[in-house]
């Protein structure tokens, strides 16, 4: 029998997965707005006012995903390692997408040109959506269980990932991330361009509902889950059912409905997986638990002090961001030369410094 995590052991298992919650939260509306550049944006200074709204904070989402990389990694380096080895290839498909993304963003305005800017715009909407679905098929996997043996070395290929359950995961996460982010287009834009986002996510959400309460009733016919994770899991397919009609109401009400049904899931997913790290599909004997995958108990009285002292000033720093980013912006933010200058001359001559959202560091 496997002894139960300490108290240090269950807190940064509980400080990782709110990293994570963090990271699926505000990068799945950078996910979702990256898949609808294309589809939403009908001609290229509105395809420049999407890829503007989450211009400046993109980059500042993809690091809670590296926090809790690095707070695994020293927290419970035996589930580090087991997951980067045993899913290296699924992995680098996810670092992949992720690189294109950044990339398409830094390359997107380099050059004026009809073709490059479209060629980039695709790679964009491409690599959101294989991110979306890859993150999404790696957590059905690590609930359901991986083939793994008495060292815990998974013995699985990357078809071996892509069965039906974990697919349906994959669906799930591409479908709530899409709906995601057009409920963040909602707040960010104005003009037809919010109008066809509510509308988007209004045919989206529904979907995302259902995807999303099938999962559950699959994880839960798989799972012997205790009573709070099956609360969690009924509320976690209300919120996802119910913010479709939040929408009609507020757009406001909808995207923090959005919030919490991606961040209940997400719980839901690892309370399921609690105490294990990785579970084994071959034998539960094999499962990794915490308690084997966890670094010293002073290594993790250290990070605890650094967590203690460091993070409130790096989320002051993120909600100061988005303060500064919070102005919606249109079509007309963006016709004329694509060049900083012009647009901050642009968005002086109609409210001065408060519009500089329209400025974001990384594309042009």
């Amino acid at each position: 029998m496997h002894t139960d995590p300490d108290f240090l052991q269950t807190l940064w298992f509980i400080l990782i997965g709110v990293l994570l919650v963090g990271f699926f939260i505000l990068e799945g509306f950078d996910f979702g707005v990256g898949m609808l550049v294309r589809g939403l944006g009908r001609d290229k200074a509105e395809r420049r006012a999407l890829i503007h709204t989450i211009g400046p904070v993109w980059d500042g989402n993809e690091v809670w995903l590296l926090t809790a990389g690095g707070a695994t990694f020293a927290a419970f380096s035996g589930w580090y390692a087991t997951t980067f080895s045993g899913f290296y290839l699924a992995l680098f498909l996810v670092l992949a997408a992720l690189i294109v993304r950044g990339v398409s963003f830094e390359f997107w305005g380099k050059v004026q040109s009809d073709r490059w800017s479209s060629a980039w715009e695709w790679a964009l909407c491409i690599s959101s959506g294989v991110a979306a679905l890859l993150f999404g098929v790696a957590w059905a996997n690590f609930v359901h269980g991986v083939p793994m043996g008495p060292n815990h070395v998974i013995h699985a290929s990357l078809l071996d990932l892509l069965h039906p359950y974990a697919l349906l995961g994959g669906l799930v996460t591409v479908s709530l991330f899409l709906s995601h982010g057009a409920y963040f287009l909602t707040l960010r834009t104005k003009g037809e361009l919010a109008q066809r986002a509510a509308l988007v996510a209004h045919r989206v959400a529904p979907v995302a509902a259902v995807l999303t309460v099938g999962f559950l009733v699959w994880t839960a016919a798989d799972q012997s889950w205790d009573a709070v994770v099956v609360v969690l899991a009924i509320l976690a397919a209300a919120a996802a059912v119910l913010i479709p009609v939040a929408l009609d109401r507020s757009p406001t009400r909808a995207f923090a409905g959005s919030c919490v049904a991606i961040a209940l899931l997400f719980v839901v997913l690892l309370a399921a997986l609690f105490p294990n790290a990785v579970p084994s599909s071959t034998n539960h004997a094999y499962d990794l638990t915490l308690v084997a995958a966890s670094s010293t108990s002073y290594t993790l009285t250290v990070m605890t002090v650094v967590a203690v002292i460091f993070v409130p000033i790096v989320l002051v720093y993120q909600a100061w961001t988005y303060w500064v980013f919070r102005h919606r912006l249109g079509r007309d933010d963006f016709e004329g030369p694509a060049t900083p200058i012009a647009v901050i001359e642009h968005t002086l001559g109609n409210g001065g410094p408060a519009t500089t959202g329209a400025q974001p560091p990384t594309v042009v």
